[in-house]
């Protein structure tokens, strides 16, 4: 049995997009024992997923950390090949420490490289499928993500939509002001849509502005896991976000979405996709408090 390590990292949009080259790994050692290396916010949906047979937590111990190091390189030992889809310095690093293996990336000497500057003009999802290719895997099949839609949901009302008012902390510049959601949540109620918030704890005083705005808005932020947005997702009507993980998440799970991007991110590299890769509406301008609601609410499927 041959044993397999893929090494994704995060983040969480760049998780989801990874779904299609984990099951392109799956299938093409389908007897193999498969090990996925990861953080621990990613671990819960790695284990629930068909891909893997066993999940490593990186601790992304410091340099000068010798014993997690050890650690990790213990971790790192034994393996045929890696497919290292984080192709980041750090994951890169790993292929010394793991002793020179096989090895897809972008690590230099590396027995598979993906090399050249067209990989950085390439969408995350077709860089990874070409980093694939040249490992020699060329099957792409759909992922069933059947282990996550169709998981119970709360219960949320019969015709609803999902509003990602969030981003990264230290990318502000990312997120549409919380004011005009709570604007375009009071245009969903008014056309019999119940507006649902969605994101993690840190966004519950953005989800506290738009209920203010629009106390129909049901507020889910904190409330709802990774695993649980695909299965509410995949119900929604369409979702309205900012670049994002669940909004990567929604769109995966292929509810129509619509897709807030400024000048601090470009969606022809990071834009969710959809199943068989199909493309969100995207809406981009220089800076989002600059964005209408009239524009989005015209865009809404």
């Amino acid at each position: 049995m041959k044993r397999i390590l893929v090494i994704r990292l995060g983040a969480l949009g760049d998780f989801v997009m990874s779904f299609g080259p984990f099951a392109a790994v799956r299938a093409h050692h389908p007897g193999a024992e498969i090990t996925l290396l990861t953080t621990a916010p990613f671990a819960r949906l790695a284990a629930a997923a068909p891909w893997f047979d066993r999940v490593e937590i990186d601790e992304r111990p410091a340099w000068w950390n010798l014993g997690g190091l050890l650690r990790l390189r213990r971790r790192l030992a034994g393996f045929d090949i890696v497919y290292d889809l984080q192709t980041s310095g750090r994951s890169s690093a790993y292929f010394l420490l793991a002793g020179r293996p096989r090895w897809s990336g972008t690590a230099p000497g590396c027995s598979h490289p993906q090399a050249g500057p067209e990989r950085r003009r390439m969408h995350t999802i077709e860089r990874q499928r070409d980093q694939l290719r040249l490992a020699g895997i060329t099957e792409f099949p759909a992922p069933d993500l059947s282990f996550l839609v169709n998981r119970p949901v709360p219960a949320l009302p019969d015709r609803f939509a999902l509003l990602v008012p969030g981003a990264s902390a230290h990318r502000p510049g990312k997120r549409w002001p919380a004011a005009e959601y709570g604007a375009l949540a009071a245009i969903l109620a008014g056309r019999g849509i119940a507006p649902v918030v969605i994101g993690g704890p840190d966004e519950a005083a953005i989800a506290s502005q738009i209920v203010a705005a629009c106390p129909a808005a049901l507020d889910q932020t904190g409330q709802t896991a990774l695993l649980d947005i695909f299965a509410i997702a995949a119900r929604a009507a369409f979702v309205v976000g900012n670049d994002t993980g669940p909004t990567h998440i929604a769109t995966a799970a292929g509810c129509p979405a619509v897709v807030l991007f400024s000048a601090d991110s470009d969606p022809a590299m990071t834009a969710p996709r959809g199943p068989g890769g199909s493309w969100p509406t995207v809406i981009r301008v220089p800076v989002l408090a600059e964005l209408s609601v009239e524009r989005v609410a015209a865009a809404l499927p």
